[in-house]
């Protein structure tokens, strides 16, 4: 009989003791314990298991599980005696950030002093222990959710110095998902301040701490050295680059296919690997995305699991705003094709508004794309990753959130659209204008945009959305080659009796006396004395089904003519 699935079950003895669905990674244990690193930070996207990793390595060395060591002796790392050993000896400090969300610095700030004075109303029995003197015990009676900073960025460190003196041992240190803090910091503005506040947090905990054996940290992204992690030359980075531990978190294509098995499912192996296969730790190519597998095995559908557990929203800012070069770029990448790139495994989040590389790495990191292949050398020597989209799961969760991009006015985009195919120009006019003041400033991206790329990184999110809703019907191009140079929009029906469309977008200016409609009137000249209808002339389609529209943009103002 096939075992119970536990959805979002993240506590390990009690998956074990309740008999639900496992893949055993115990071994992990052994390979990180006898890597000998002090401190480990182990980078992999959201759902791929590292907060139950987190709860199996606590539950195995905390002296606080001593007597539960019955829950891994059915597995890998119960096969040798050193190991029994050494289960429920250390004393371990277990935090985690991932309910740090708050908005900003202020709330941040609290909520991360308020988790670890939750830590310390563990151990009050430490100040009746008389390991304590009346100074430290003040200090520890300090520990508040509103306490100074210098109380703050040396609590983890005394906390390690209070444990270790009262069990004669050096502590583990477990803290799970990082940089959560940091991605909303970004997100709502507030990551300098944060960055400075952790710094110091971190470098007592991790660096300067005399009383820590050895530490695992977690996250989504690896944040740049020069952010949090200065000094700390004791870090050993292990990122979805890395051969290290690439097999313990996800599932490898033998698990799921050995669960599809178990669950009667041994048919659908092939629908399932389309779905969800398609991450890539270090040289390991075979990882599937475990919530995703779950969730199948537990429902029965394929759907889109893993992208719709959490709010995507660091990933929509990046390429709602992004250039038209990133905007370009995810076109291709929903078209099916791949794109190369270097790679900085090192994010700097206060770059992402301006460095293109950054974005690409970060979604790398995150699991929305994958290293389709192994580096190359680029045209001065760099090496380069060709990169796609991970799988179809990932696919339509980009098409979701460009679909919600136009939310606000959805039904006026989808009558803009059908005002388009019909030809109905006046229509089209009043439809784009109402989107284009709805949502222009929403396009905006970095600190200070520029007022004549501001219409470019609006047209080009259009453009995403023409792709996804017009998918089944067009193959949508932009910026491709035709006749004497390149035009902004070409829509090459799939259906034999639809009529094409050849766009071209104007920015005016009006200081150079320029209007909407000389705008208009330059878009469609050049059209036709670029010639851009080459294209599809070749594939057969007849001068009169090849429609051509102009549209000119002056700020968030826009005027769409036909040719």
């Amino acid at each position: 009989m096939a075992r119970t699935v536990g959805i979002g079950i993240q506590d390990f003895g009690k998956i074990i003791e309740k008999k639900c669905f496992y893949v055993d990674k115990t071994a992990f244990i052994k390979e990180w314990w006898e890597n000998e690193d002090d401190v480990t930070l182990i980078t992999r996207p959201r759902r791929f298991g590292k907060t139950l990793t987190m709860s199996m390595v606590e539950q195995f060395f905390s002296v606080e599980y001593a007597d539960r060591g019955t829950v891994f002796e059915n597995l890998a790392i119960w096969k040798e005696e050193k190991y029994r050993q050494l289960q429920g000896t250390y004393p371990v400090i277990a935090l985690s950030f991932a309910c740090v969300k708050e908005t900003d610095f202020q709330n941040v700030r609290k909520r991360i002093c308020s988790l670890i004075k939750e830590l310390y109303n563990k151990y009050d029995f430490l100040l009746d222990s008389g390991y304590l003197n009346e100074d430290e015990k003040e200090t520890y009676q300090k520990i508040s959710a509103q306490m100074e900073d210098y109380t703050a960025m040396n609590s983890l460190k005394a906390l390690s110095d209070y444990l270790s003196r009262y069990y004669g041992k050096k502590v583990l240190f477990l803290l799970d998902e990082y940089d959560t803090p940091m991605q909303e910091a970004y997100v709502n503005g507030c990551w300098k301040e944060l960055a400075e506040f952790i710094r110091g947090l971190f470098n007592a905990a991790f660096k300067t701490n005399p009383y820590l054996d050895k530490a695992i940290m977690t996250g989504i992204t690896r944040v740049s050295k020069e952010s949090i992690f200065s000094d700390l030359n004791n870090l050993t980075v292990v990122t979805p680059m890395s051969d290290m531990y690439a097999q313990y978190f996800g599932f490898t294509e033998k698990e799921v296919f050995s669960a599809l098995d178990e669950y009667g499912m041994g048919d659908k192996k092939d629908a399932v690997k389309q779905w969800y296969d398609g991450f890539t730790f270090g040289r390991r190519q075979d990882i599937y995305n475990p919530w995703s597998i779950l969730n199948y095995l537990k429902i029965g559908k394929l759907a889109p699991y893993w992208a719709n557990t959490s709010s995507n929203s660091l990933v929509g800012k990046l390429i709602r705003e992004g250039s038209p070069d990133v905007k370009i770029t995810m076109e291709k990448l929903l078209n099916g094709e791949a794109f190369s790139t270097q790679i900085d495994e090192q994010i700097i989040f206060n770059q992402l508004d301006a460095d293109e590389t950054a974005i690409w790495s970060l979604l790398l990191a995150g699991g929305y794309l994958k290293a389709a292949g192994p580096p190359e050398k680029g045209d001065f020597h760099e090496e380069v990753y060709p990169l796609s989209i991970t799988n179809l799961e990932v696919r339509l969760m980009f098409e979701k959130m460009i679909q919600g991009w136009f939310g606000r006015c959805s039904g006026r985009y989808n009558r803009f659209i059908r005002s388009l195919l019909s030809g109905r120009l006046e229509d089209m006019n009043g439809y784009m204008s109402d989107i284009a003041c709805e949502l222009f400033s929403s396009f905006d991206g970095g600190t200070h945009p520029s007022e004549k790329g501001r219409p470019e990184r609006f047209y080009h999110g259009f453009v995403l959305g023409l792709l996804v809703e017009l998918k089944d019907k067009y193959a949508i191009i932009s910026n491709g080659e035709s006749g004497y140079g390149r035009y902004d929009i070409m829509l090459e029906p799939k259906h034999p009796d639809s009529d094409a469309f050849i766009i071209e977008f104007k920015v005016v200016d009006s200081q150079k006396g320029e209007t909407l409609e000389t705008g208009v009137v330059s878009a469609l000249e050049q059209i036709e004395k670029m010639r851009y209808e080459t294209a599809l002339s070749k594939k057969g389609l007849a001068p009169e089904r090849i429609r051509k529209y102009g549209f000119a943009f002056e700020g968030k103002k826009v005027l769409i003519g036909q040719g």
